[in-house]
C-alpha cells in the first residue's frame, strides 16, 4: 500500500516539486538549524533528500554530515574524515581535528573557555552518537531548563516537533526551577486563515480571539502530545499558552536567522508564563 501511495504521490504532486527546482537536484545540504524528521523524511520521499550536517565558526564550517549513500534522518551525520567527535559527561558535544581553530584572536580567556589542553573544542551543544557513529544534536548546553525536581531538560527537542506542525509558527519551552514543563505556543497566520475556513470560523478572527478555541487547543494539543513521545515523563510538557501574537524580530524576540531569544520572550510574556503555573 506505502508503494502504491508513493507512486500516485510521485505522478501528482513529487514530479512537479522536482521539476520546480530544475527536474535535476539529486540532493540539497542543510545546516545552521534542525531540518526536523517530518521535513526530512518527506524531502526524501519526494526524491530530493536533504543532507544535514553540523558545525561552527570554530570548527571552519562542517565537522559533520550526512552521506547521500549514507543518509539518517533526524542526525546531523557522521564526522568528516580526519574530525573527532566525542560527548563528554554532561552531554556537550566536543570536536577535535586540523579544522579546529587554534584560538580567539588577542582573547586568550575566551579561548581557554572553550579549547581544552587536548585540543578538544567544547561546542556548547548537547548531543549524542549512536552505535553507528552518527551524532544527534538536542539542544544547546546553556538552554538547559533544570525543573524544580532537579531534572535537566533540552527545550529543543519538544520545540523542533511541535514546530513541524502546521499550525504552529514558534514555541518556547519553559519551566526552570518550576515544578513542570510548560510551553508557550504561536500560530502560523497562513495554517491560521486555511483552519478558520474549515471550522467555521469568522475570517477577521485574530489569534487572540481564537486563543481560547477549543477545537484549535485540541490540535495544538496533538502538537504537544507528540512532542511528549520523545522524552520521558518528567520532561514531558503538562500545560501550554497560545499567544495572541506572533515573535518578531522587529520586537527582539527573534534573531535575524529566526532563532528565538528566550530573555526577551520570558520578560515579554512573563504573564503568561506565570499562568502556566498558578
Amino acid at each position: 500500500m506505502l508503494r502504491l501511495r508513493h507512486a500516485l504521490f510521485d505522478r501528482l504532486v513529487y514530479a512537479r516539486l522536482r521539476a520546480a527546482v530544475g527536474g535535476k537536484v539529486q540532493y540539497a545540504v542543510s545546516g545552521g538549524a534542525p531540518l526536523g524528521d517530518r521535513l526530512g523524511h518527506f524531502f526524501r520521499g519526494a526524491g530530493l533528500p536533504v543532507l544535514e550536517g553540523y558545525g561552527l565558526t570554530e570548527t571552519s564550517a562542517a565537522a559533520t554530515v550526512n552521506r547521500p549513500h549514507r543518509n539518517k534522518i533526524g542526525t546531523v551525520g557522521m564526522p568528516l574524515p580526519g574530525v573527532s567527535v566525542q560527548i563528554a559527561d554532561d552531554g556537550e558535544i566536543l570536536i577535535s581535528g586540523p579544522n579546529v581553530f587554534s584560538g580567539y584572536r588577542h582573547n586568550p580567556d575566551a579561548t581557554a573557555e572553550v579549547l581544552d589542553a587536548g585540543g578538544w573544542l567544547h561546542t556548547g551543544d548537547i548531543g549524542a552518537l549512536d552505535d553507528e557513529g552518527f551524532l544527534r544534536v538536542t539542544g544547546r548546553k546553556k538552554e538547559l531548563i533544570v525543573t524544580a525536581g532537579g531534572k535537566n531538560v533540552a527545550p529543543a527537542v519538544l520545540e523542533d516537533r511541535i514546530r513541524a506542525h502546521p499550525l504552529v509558527s514558534q514555541a518556547m519551552v519553559v519551566g526552570d526551577g518550576r515544578p513542570y514543563i510548560a510551553c508557550l505556543v504561536t500560530l502560523d497566520a497562513d495554517a491560521l486563515g486555511h483552519w478558520k475556513e474549515q471550522h467555521g470560523r469568522p475570517a477577521s478572527a485574530g489569534p487572540a480571539d481564537l486563543a481560547g478555541d477549543p477545537e484549535l487547543i485540541a490540535d495544538i494539543q496533538e502538537a504537544v502530545d507528540d512532542a511528549n513521545k520523545a522524552v520521558s515523563r518528567a520532561e514531558s510538557i503538562r500545560r501550554f499558552a497560545i499567544l495572541g501574537t506572533d515573535f518578531t524580530e522587529e520586537a527582539g524576540q527573534l534573531t535575524p536567522s529566526m532563532k528565538v531569544r528566550r530573555n526577551v520572550v520570558a520578560k515579554d510574556f512573563a504573564a503568561d508564563i506565570e499562568a502556566l503555573y498558578s
